[in-house]
């Protein structure tokens, strides 16, 4: 970023021309970072099916739904949430979607979730790269195991010194099933704020028409 800091200085003493160029160059740069998120799209199926894989697809069906349900949200979508006093709003259904997509790459890593877990000052797009890259992670690390791995996949919750261990089928109908829940959610969400999921997205083929 200095560098471009130092190259849009500069753009001040060149013509106008160089100045736009300057500034579309910058604005791909940028858009090619948007578009480095995972999961944008679910990759070829493979070839036979295993425990690894068909978890892993899981995995990705969430991440690929995730991608577009929070593609182009706006202030207003975040803010947004039903009457009633126990709802969250959309942002806040998004922090627990994190904490779930945290979850379930910590079981597939072997690593605890810490309890209480740090609240993080995230902002809106640090929390969607990071719940997309915690379920790529996560469908990374499914797809090449083996069966008898799943038996170290477990959901661990440590408070202090005392832990609670549970095995991956709690993963599967619990936090799992609890994001893509929360996935309809939000997109139910921001149609009511006015801001409907953008058109073509198509979760039976896992890809997007644009």
């Amino acid at each position: 970023m200095e560098l471009w800091y130092l190259l849009l200085i500069k753009s001040s003493k060149m013509n106008k021309l160089t100045s736009i160029a300057l500034f579309l160059l910058l604005s791909t740069t940028i858009m090619a970072q948007e578009n480095d998120l995972p999961l944008k799209e679910i990759p070829p199926y493979p070839e036979s099916y295993s425990t690894g894989n068909v978890m892993a697809r899981m995995a990705e069906g969430l991440g690929y739904r995730y991608y577009w349900a929070t593609e182009g949200l706006t202030e207003k979508d975040l803010n947004y949430k039903p009457e009633g006093e126990d709802t969250r709003t959309s942002r806040e259904t998004l922090d627990h979607i994190l904490e779930l997509s945290g979850m379930l790459v910590n079981a597939t890593k072997k690593q605890p979730n810490i309890r209480p877990q740090p609240k993080g000052n995230f902002s809106f797009d640090e929390i969607r790269a990071k719940t997309l890259q915690n379920i790529n992670e996560a469908a990374e690390i499914l797809r090449n195991c083996s069966n008898e791995e799943f038996d170290e996949f477990l959901v661990v919750f440590q408070r202090g010194e005392n832990k609670s261990e549970f095995p991956f089928w709690n993963m599967i109908n619990g936090p799992l099933s609890d994001a893509i829940y929360h996935v309809g959610q939000v997109v139910t969400f921001r149609r009511s704020s006015g801001n409907p999921m953008p058109k073509g997205v198509s979760v039976f083929m896992g890809k997007t028409k644009e």
